[in-house]
């Protein structure tokens, strides 16, 4: 699954970006349900490998089921 697919999934979910202060090739991202925040890599044209955005989900307190209904 590819950064804009996995972004607009976390944006339905009430989700936030955190505005970047740096360069880098992740990114900050804001659960206000929970409080919790977690970096997600944007790789532009590579998918994120599984594993990476389940741990990532699971940081955000995000449960998988979840997240492919949003």
């Amino acid at each position: 699954m590819k950064y804009r697919e996995i972004s607009k999934k976390l944006n339905a979910l009430g989700c936030e970006e955190v505005a970047r202060k740096s360069k880098g090739s992740h990114r900050l991202w804001h659960n206000p349900a929970n409080g919790r925040v977690a970096p997600l890599p944007d790789w532009d044209a590579k998918d994120i490998k599984f594993g990476t955005l389940r741990a990532f989900l699971r940081q955000l307190g995000i449960e998988w089921e979840k997240f492919q209904q949003g």
